[in-house]
C-alpha cells in the first residue's frame, strides 16, 4: 500500500491562543481526519479548549 497516495490523511488541530499565550497552564490538541483533495490548505475548527475553558479556533500545525 503505496503511503503517499492516501486521500484521507490524520491532522493535529492546535489552540491558536494558547501557543501564543505564555501564561497558559497547556496546549490544547486534537486529532482528526481531513481530505487531502477537497482541502488542500489548513484546516481550522472551533473547538473547546479546556486551558482556556471557551470555544477558540483550533489550526492545523505540522507533524
Amino acid at each position: 500500500m503505496a503511503k503517499g497516495k492516501d486521500i484521507r490523511i490524520t491532522v493535529i488541530l492546535e489552540c491558536t491562543n494558547c501557543s501564543i499565550n505564555k501564561e497558559s497552564r497547556g496546549v490544547s490538541r486534537y486529532i482528526t481526519q481531513k481530505n487531502r483533495h477537497n482541502t488542500p490548505s489548513r484546516l481550522e475548527l472551533r473547538k473547546f479548549c479546556p486551558f482556556c475553558c471557551k470555544h477558540m479556533i483550533h489550526a492545523e500545525i505540522k507533524k
